[in-house]
């Protein structure tokens, strides 16, 4: 007797498409993680969790959390208006700012990071008026600037499309039946883009995590203060720890599933 889990596919060659799909799965992502695993797990799991829980590794976990979840929550919000804008308007100048909110997207972040360490100088734009609130909080403003400047493109083109399929009939329903403009935001609108802003900002959130290049240059990288975990992974190679670098690597892995892991949960509760 046969027993299928799932109902058929119409369309054949689902075996050939599954196939290559996990074969490039396993090149890419699989294999690699693999042997990162098997390599920081030949100090012995005592060792490995001392490593965790070092100071130094816990302090860039939080630095990072933080910075990256204060940046992908102002995408969120920020992302939402850029692209309600393009998505419900037409005005001189759509196609350029269009264009410019894929500009993160092909620039590489070195560029982004060093303009951004030119605005927050000393003698930059805002340099003066952010020293006024102390060192770490200038590098927590700067990282975060950066951050937000890398994960903008992510929540805009995520919402962008779902709010031009947004059921307009609806909404003016709502307003034809006297429900005012929170009400129809909060009971209309919100709950059609939802998945979609979680989605955005999962992905901001997640690439907030691992970014480097743009952060090094605006962040003075100070350990126990405004160090994040790329820094240490990188600090800890100069120095020839390789499996130390390896096993800050695969619990950077390990925090970023798991909140990931929550998040789509979260998501599929939205849909729900």
């Amino acid at each position: 007797m046969r027993i299928r889990f799932v109902e058929p596919s119409i369309l054949p060659g689902f075996g050939l498409s599954f196939g290559i799909g996990i074969a490039y799965m396993s090149l890419l992502i699989f294999i690699p993680l693999a042997v990162l695993v098997t390599y920081s797990m030949q100090i012995g799991a005592a060792s490995f969790w001392q490593t965790i829980i070092d100071k130094q590794v816990q302090n860039a976990l939080f630095f990072s959390l933080t910075t990256s979840f204060c940046a992908a929550l102002c995408n969120l919000f920020c992302g939402f208006v850029v692209a309600w804008t393009l998505a419900r308007y037409d005005f001189w100048g759509k196609s350029l700012i269009d264009a410019l909110v894929d500009l993160p997207f092909a620039l590489p972040t070195a560029v982004a990071g060093i303009a951004l360490a030119y605005l927050f100088s000393t003698n930059g734009v805002l340099g003066g008026i952010i020293e006024l609130f102390g060192e770490a909080r200038k590098d927590f403003i700067g990282v975060c600037a950066a951050l937000v400047f890398i994960g903008l493109p992510f929540v805009v083109r995520t919402l962008e499309p779902v709010i031009e399929d947004l059921d307009v009939q609806s909404v003016e329903a709502a307003r034809s039946l006297g429900a005012n403009f929170a009400q129809t935001f909060a009971l209309v609108i919100l709950p059609s883009l939802l998945p979609a802003a979680l989605t955005g900002f999962a992905l901001a959130f997640a690439r907030a995590i691992g970014e480097y290049g743009s952060v090094i240059f605006v962040s003075s990288n100070i350990p126990f203060e405004s160090q994040i975990l790329p820094v240490v992974i990188v600090g800890k190679i100069e120095s020839h720890d390789y499996v130390g670098a390896s096993v800050v690597g695969v619990f950077m892995i390990l925090v970023s599933f798991v909140l990931l892991l929550g998040i789509n949960a979260l998501q599929k509760w939205g849909r729900q």
